[in-house]
């Protein structure tokens, strides 16, 4: 068993893609209509036959009810491996990305955590 696709809650899924392809650098997978929304995937550029990250709407009033609390509470409703922490929150400082926690070295790993502006905060951790 193995995970292929994981998902997140968007408030706009045409903001949530342009920010994650454009600004993130994930690449578009899938963008199929399914009636009033659409099925969006992503891959990291470097795993494009990896896990695929969807980007599913918000509609629901739990899922808006599950987002902003985790918003509120300060809480990361994913994390993304890198590389370089430093250079990451730099690379995406330029792009006008908010962050609401620099990097910051907790043992052995190193975390940064960021507003993805579709309603989530996003940790980069790098290990």
């Amino acid at each position: 068993m193995k995970i292929i696709v994981t998902s997140i809650f968007v408030q706009d899924q045409d903001k949530a893609l342009e920010f994650y392809s454009e600004t993130l650098g994930f690449v578009k997978k899938h963008d199929v209509p399914t009636g009033e929304f659409r099925w969006i995937t992503l891959v990291s550029p470097e795993e494009q036959e990896g896990t695929e990250l969807l980007l599913e709407p918000n509609n629901h009033p739990i899922a808006k009810e599950y987002q902003k609390k985790l918003f509120e509470e300060g809480i990361p409703v994913t994390m993304f491996g890198v590389e370089d922490v430093r250079k990451e929150y730099d690379r995406l400082l330029k792009h006008g990305v908010k962050f609401t926690m620099e990097p910051t070295k907790m043992g052995e790993i190193t975390i940064a955590v960021f507003d993805d502006t579709c309603g989530n905060l996003i940790q980069l951790i790098q290990q």
